[in-house]
């Protein structure tokens, strides 16, 4: 083969011997370049390599060194995809190569693109899953903090950069996904039942702090609470925290109606004094809207907001006897700057 026709005429790569596509650009090789030795395939070999390209992996094409590379190629697709959490994209074939891979021509050439493919997806998966291992392990370190066991995902931790350090992407991965649901759930009871007791020890301090009836000492259920959450036993932290919630609510129902409705008549007084209180009416408005709406803890941190803003002036003390209920800002809390 002359030089003019080893090399491509569009981007001056050099092709392989008996190529049909210039495998730099894509670009397909005049018929006179091609190899003598390569006889043109008759109709019924092209319907053949055809149905090869687009059979499914494991049917069709089942044996051989083209049923090796087409399951091989199908194997990098589904490394992409499980890698997609470590937020990685891993190199992958051109379409216009993975056709040419496909139909079977030179399977040794494409044998070994496809195997540094491979290689180069090892060694991203690699150091992907070994930062990931870090983060992992100080997420366990978080969970055992509070009792919750990690001891089996450490462990897969370590199987999982085995697999990945020998080769073995696809069960690295699987695995890896597995251990990540696993670690993401427990995260996910751990900051509800977190979540849920701060909201309530955040509810009885705001009704301690109004003059409300309170079922216990705010700062004395913080303390049992956070040894139960340590301890582990979440499930019956939640029960818990349900019960406290449900006797704290029941007490509100009691008191909130009244402390609104003093406040809405202290309120009034203020407005005949010449004081403008519209913006205090219309919040206290709200804050019982947002009881009724059966949210109490938003409700009693309006409650709460008013009473700090509207009692932040000391100028006219005088006036305690017309002070809110409950210590809506203490007995100097009602005044306002004139």
């Amino acid at each position: 083969m002359s030089d003019e026709l080893s090399r491509c005429s569009r981007c001056g790569e050099e092709l392989a011997e008996g190529a049909t596509t210039c495998l730099a650009c894509g670009s397909p090789v005049p018929r006179r370049a091609r190899s003598p030795s390569t006889a043109e395939p008759s109709p019924a070999a092209n319907a053949a390599k055809g149905a090869a390209a687009v059979a499914p992996v494991g049917e069709t094409v089942a044996s051989g060194p083209e049923g090796d590379l087409v399951r091989r190629i199908a194997r990098l697709q589904q490394w992409t995809e499980t890698a997609q959490p470590l937020g990685i994209h891993l190199p992958s074939l051109p379409n216009w190569a993975e056709e040419m891979a496909r139909s079977g021509e030179d399977p040794e050439l494409w044998g070994e693109v496809v195997r540094g493919v491979e290689r180069l997806s090892q060694k991203k998966v690699q150091a992907a899953l070994e930062q990931w291992e870090e983060a992992t392990k100080n997420r366990l370190a978080r969970l055992e903090a509070y009792s919750v066991d990690g001891r089996l995902e450490r462990d897969q931790i370590e199987d999982i950069l085995h697999s990945a350090r020998s080769g073995d992407l696809s069960l690295s991965l699987s695995t890896f996904q597995q251990v990540e649901r696993v670690v993401t759930l427990k995260e996910r009871h751990l900051d509800q039942a977190r979540e849920e007791l701060e909201r309530l020890v955040s509810l009885l301090r705001d009704m301690q702090a109004l003059g409300l009836p309170n079922p216990q000492d705010p700062a004395e259920i913080s303390e049992d609470l956070e040894r139960e959450l340590r301890s582990g036993r979440l499930a019956s932290l939640k029960q818990q925290l349900r019960a406290l919630r449900s006797q704290a609510v029941g007490r509100l129902k009691v008191g909130l109606p009244t402390y609104v409705s003093q406040y809405g008549e202290f309120l009034v007084r203020e407005r005949n004094d010449g004081v403008p209180v519209e913006l205090e009416a219309a919040e206290l408005a709200r804050s019982a809207r947002e009881f009724v709406r059966g949210r109490p803890e938003e409700a009693l941190r309006r409650l709460r907001v008013l009473a700090q803003v509207h009692g932040g002036s000391t100028s006219r003390a005088g006036r305690a006897r017309n002070a809110p209920p409950g210590g809506g800002g203490g007995a100097t809390a009602v005044s306002r700057t004139t």
